[in-house]
């Protein structure tokens, strides 16, 4: 879980002037645009820019364009990153929302990381091009029995890139920089909840609906039952792996919609498992 980027944090926050302030995303949004951008990329994995021949201290890519932008308003108390192979894609390489919260702590509202270069699935609009909102709103169900075929979770239109085990050291060690403790997160889909379990994240609240969901897909039990190839995501088997599970709740197996489900991460991990010896 090391990131040769952890050291570039702490370099970039000593280099502020003593008197800059920067204990909350407020505060960092105050400061010179170049020295919070300097600030806010520590938090893109080093090989975002490797792999994509991004260079890490203009942001521009090979081409000479500008990959990475960033939303940074003073007034607001969020920012967001975004980070493009080239500007007019459609999809993000890496998209970051961070926001404070009312008890002073840092929100990770949004983490995406797609390949560009993997096949897409449109799971996140409709067949008639209305958003979908992760499927909280309406749903694109030919995309999704692709996207699942695919290897897919709910939530990917693309694969990703397998760096949140270079991301999550990058953000501890920006709030800790910030002179924070912790992180939160509030997981959109189980499976981003059993991920985030495996980075030494515990739960505010919903670690008991997390451990009855576990019981309820063993043989037996009320999800278990469900799983009667009544649709395409409620197969016989699902149970198993932490994807199916996934997909069999946002089919609807659990009697109502997933939420509830708030996450934290301080310096030192924690050690919870509500799906043991799962596959993904």
């Amino acid at each position: 879980m090391e990131d040769n980027g952890t050291g570039g944090i702490a370099h970039a926050f000593n280099a502020l002037p003593k008197d800059a302030p920067h204990r909350n995303i407020h505060d960092l949004n105050q400061l010179e645009e170049g020295v919070k951008e300097r600030l806010y990329s520590q938090l893109i994995p080093s090989r975002v820019f490797e792999q994509f021949d991004i260079d890490r201290e203009t942001f521009l890519n090979q081409d000479g364009e500008r990959a990475v932008e960033f939303k940074t308003n003073p007034k607001s108390t969020y920012a967001i990153i975004e980070v493009r192979e080239h500007p007019q894609d459609q999809d993000c390489i890496f998209f970051l929302e961070i926001e404070d919260t009312a008890f002073f702590k840092i929100d990770i509202n949004f983490l995406i990381i797609n390949d560009p270069h993997a096949p897409r699935f449109n799971t996140d609009l409709d067949e008639t091009g209305r958003r979908t909102k992760f499927a909280t709103v309406r749903r694109n169900i030919p995309e999704e029995i692709k996207a699942m075929e695919a290897g897919l979770a709910p939530g990917q239109v693309r694969r990703g890139l397998r760096l949140l085990k270079h991301f999550v050291p990058l953000a501890i060690g920006f709030v800790a920089a910030m002179g924070q403790d912790m992180i939160l997160v509030e997981p959109l889909a189980y499976n981003n909840a059993i991920v985030f379990e495996g980075y030494g994240f515990s739960y505010i609240r919903g670690r008991r609906k997390m451990e009855e969901i576990n019981e309820g897909f063993k043989p037996g039990g009320e999800y278990f039952q469900k799983l009667d190839g009544s649709t395409p995501f409620r197969m016989p088997g699902t149970e198993k792996t932490v994807r199916g599970r996934a997909w069999a709740i946002q089919d609807g197996v659990l009697g109502e919609p997933w939420r509830g489900i708030e996450m934290y991460r301080t310096m030192k991990p924690s050690e919870v498992c509500t799906f043991p010896d799962c596959e993904y």
